[in-house]
């Protein structure tokens, strides 16, 4: 167990009238980027919070290259700040396994493998910033479903999209009704605008990034709304430059729903699951559940190889299916948003349900260890699974209306803190920024990102954005490629700007991953490029991390901290 040592709590600037104060502009030209400085302030006496600059600025707006049927508008792009890139591609954890040289523009490694993190940051580098704020376009203002990061463009013009060039963000924004908006690819160093894609996609459709088509690049996954019906609407994919990959012909329910991928049958080519269907590479139906036994906990359906035969089952709360569409189990227990992870040591998968209210503890053959688990402190709102404390176990960081914990496996609260969602359901991430061996937990609630201290609770950061809550949890990712991790977040309602990105004001965080590709996020479900395992390495063996972000070795790979 480390030291504690107390850092004062931050509060990062306050917004007036749709803006960020203290930022010298409110967007640029007609692109919708604020960056800049702002100014933070510590609590309790303390003189570290100074004005800091932030972001190196995005410029012009003008049409770059439209092609197909996506808007495009200039970005300005860079590699944050020079040093050298840190990916999941290291020797270390790779293949082969000779200590030859590997190509650090591609990745070489399927995570078979985690070692320990060496990464640290100076003990006062928790001083967060406003890297740039993406304000919104056309009207559309506003974003209620997480965002997601990969790389999808050609920032170095090598002709080539790896892992070399600037991540992207992906978010989708709409304006007064939230079915239906539009996509946008956001440059991850600026917040300018890459990609406006045309065909409205629903606003409540949780997008996922995934390489679909084989090129070895990421491709946009989610639904084209139906525009006759609020909930309906086909699944589509899109490559990076916004032209339309293919669309689904059958018409299903989308909304309140997010896009999961994964190769469940080992075949080669991903399949995409959304709101209890599951579709092949292409689009194609391949089986959709009984109509009326899934209910609401087909939103955040997961996937997971339970039955230990290397395929992935499909989990959907209290009810599991084998890839085919056969029934694995059925506990009865009804919907709910599932997380599989080892919680009780036993090197094998359960599955935690969050219920309204209540947990749930499945075994991975289907048992029910326990349910309706502290409904006071958690009530339907997805978790986030990380050893926040550095005791070598992972702990459950859980929200309810009005209170947001970290508990331990037995359930006993570690801490619990007073926020603020009695609209909906906000979500939460963990993320250890100084390498230190204990993590920071986040959370969004309807008007603040907090940012609280693993071990105690105490708060490092607020930070004003606004939501009526919809499942929407902050994201951690390397957005710029600069070796140092950012957290990306969205708002809704006109009283934040609609995507934020924070980082640490000298890029003094310490390595993360550079893609965050889905809602249900664990590390292993993708490869930093985008492609999706035809294997999956199984999770919890490694990192048993659930909707959190992993952190980089110094030689690369992804590393599990050591307290």
């Amino acid at each position: 167990m480390k030291r504690l040592v107390p850092r004062p709590s931050i509060r990062l600037g306050v917004f007036a009238g749709g803006c960020l104060v203290l930022l010298p502009a409110c967007g640029s030209g007609g692109d919708g980027v604020a960056s800049g400085s702002a100014t933070m302030t510590t609590s309790g006496g303390s003189s570290r919070g100074t004005t800091a600059t932030a972001g190196s600025g995005a410029t012009g707006t003008g049409t770059s290259g439209s092609s197909g049927n996506a808007t495009s508008t200039g970005a300005t792009t860079g590699t944050g700040t020079g040093a050298p890139p840190k990916f999941d591609v290291g020797q270390a954890t790779g293949a082969s396994g000779t200590g030859g040289m590997v190509d650090v523009c591609k990745v070489n490694d399927d995570m078979d493998a985690v070692g320990g993190c060496t990464d640290k940051a100076p003990p006062d580098s928790f001083t967060p910033d406003v890297q740039w704020a993406f304000m919104g376009l056309d009207g559309e203002t506003q974003a209620l479903v997480t965002p997601v990061v990969g790389n999808l463009t050609d920032d170095n013009d090598d002709g080539e999209i790896d892992l070399c060039d600037v991540p992207d963000v992906v978010a989708t924004l709409y304006a007064g009704g939230y079915w239906s908006g539009h996509l946008y690819v956001l440059d991850g160093a600026t917040g300018a605008v890459h990609v406006k894609i045309q065909e409205p996609a629903g606003g409540l459709v949780y997008p996922a990034l995934a390489d679909v088509d084989g090129d070895g690049v990421a491709e946009i996954l989610s639904a084209i709304v139906d525009q006759g019906g609020l909930n309906d609407g086909y699944l589509a994919a899109w490559e990076g430059d916004g032209t339309l990959l293919w669309q689904s012909q059958v018409l299903r329910p989308v909304s309140q729903a997010a896009v999961a991928v994964g190769d469940v049958d080992n075949d080669g080519d991903v399949e995409i699951l959304l709101r209890g269907t599951l579709y092949d590479h292409l689009g194609n139906v391949l089986w959709q559940g009984p109509s009326g036994v899934f209910g609401d906990g087909t939103v955040l359906a997961t996937m997971a190889d339970l039955d230990g035969d290397d395929d992935l089952e499909l989990v959907f709360g209290g009810r599991a299916f084998h890839h085919d569409g056969s029934a694995y189990f059925d506990t009865g227990l009804g919907g709910g948003h599932p997380h599989v992870a080892d919680l009780d040591g036993d090197g094998l998968p359960e599955v935690l349900v969050v219920q309204n209210p209540g947990l749930a503890l499945i075994e991975h053959d289907g048992t029910v260890t326990y349910q309706g688990q502290v409904p006071n402190l958690a009530q339907w709102r997805p978790a986030a699974i990380h050893d926040v404390d550095g005791d070598g176990a992972p702990e459950i960081c859980v929200g309810s209306s009005n209170q947001y914990s970290v508990l331990e496996l037995d359930l006993t609260p570690r801490w619990t803190n007073v926020v603020s969602d009695f609209s909906g359901f906000a979500a939460g991430t963990a993320f250890d920024f100084l390498g230190d061996g204990s993590a920071e937990a986040m959370y969004a609630d309807e008007t603040t990102l907090f940012i609280f201290e693993g071990l105690d609770g105490s708060t490092l950061l607020t930070t004003p954005r606004t939501s009526w809550t919809q499942w929407e949890n902050p994201v951690v990712a390397d957005v710029d490629n600069d070796g140092s991790a950012e957290i990306v977040v969205v708002s809704n309602g006109g009283g934040a700007p609609a995507v934020q990105v924070i980082r640490d004001q000298a890029d003094r965080w310490i390595p993360a991953r550079r893609i965050w590709n889905q809602h249900t996020y664990h590390v292993t479900n993708v490869r930093e490029d985008g492609t999706v395992p035809q294997v999956e390495p199984r999770h919890w063996t490694l990192l048993n991390t659930f909707r959190t972000q992993a952190q980089i070795a110094a030689g690369g790979g992804v590393c599990k901290p050591e307290g």
